[in-house]
């Protein structure tokens, strides 16, 4: 487990020293057997101001590291602060049999892309809409198809104006984020502007860009410009 964390530290651009030199660290790794060693060894690195991660006691532990999936540039880190590293492990094996390995190759296509992106879509609300649109599920850059990496260029040539200032009502027929369809999630998840009545629960509106704008409902108001969700509860 201790060379496993090494593997990790080094993976990462840092650099691994024996105890002996902690003075010279910011994070420690503690991997032993006995637990009253791995304690005592773990308060003698935190009274030297380092950080301290201890196998298999999350209870000692300053922080946890996460089981991390690489496309790289595109990281995915799954942590469970502790609870059990199998299950993080297992999310990220479903995930590498879902996420293509072209995966790199889109994120690096679409960072190249980047200037030809905004002089196509230079209002920022408008060019979010576009990637969003795109990249959504069956979109032409949709992550999930190997395929999307090859198809920027002519995303980009039979892009038109993206389909803003629109204003979509949701009728919802339960407090449960689980009970959103995939159209209903995806919406909320584009929306500059969620317009609710009072009642609508915490948990839905959490479903939202986190820095959409969020309003009362009020039948007079103005749809402000933009993609906006009108949630209502049904009947």
């Amino acid at each position: 487990m201790g060379e496993a964390k090494a593997r990790l530290v080094e993976r990462a651009g840092g650099v691994v020293c024996a105890e002996t030199e902690a003075h010279h660290a910011s994070l420690a790794f503690v991997a032993v057997e006995d637990p009253r060693q791995a304690e005592a060894t773990a308060r003698r690195l935190k009274s030297l101001g380092l950080l301290v991660n201890v196998a298999d006691r999350p209870e000692l532990c300053d922080f946890t590291t996460p089981s991390i999936l690489d496309r790289d540039p595109v990281l995915i880190a799954i942590g469970t602060s502790g609870a059990s590293a199998g299950l993080a492990k297992q999310l990220r094996l479903r995930l590498e049999a879902m996420l293509p390995q072209s995966l790199g190759r889109l994120a690096d296509g679409l960072g190249r892309a980047r200037d030809a992106i905004r002089a196509q879509y230079p209002d920022a609300s408008d060019r979010r809409i576009a990637l969003d649109e795109a990249l959504s599920e069956n979109g032409p850059l949709d992550p999930l198809d190997a395929r999307s990496a090859g198809h920027i260029d002519n995303w980009l040539a039979q892009s038109t104006k993206a389909s803003t200032d629109r204003a979509v009502e949701i009728h919802l027929t339960s407090d449960d984020p689980d009970d959103l369809t995939l159209r209903q999630a995806r919406l909320l998840g584009m929306a500059d502007t969620i317009l609710h009545d009072p009642q609508i629960a915490a948990a839905i509106l959490e479903r939202a860009r986190a820095d959409a704008v969020r309003c009362a409902y009020r039948a007079e108001a103005e749809i402000p410009p933009g993609l906006t969700i009108i949630l209502r509860r049904a009947g």
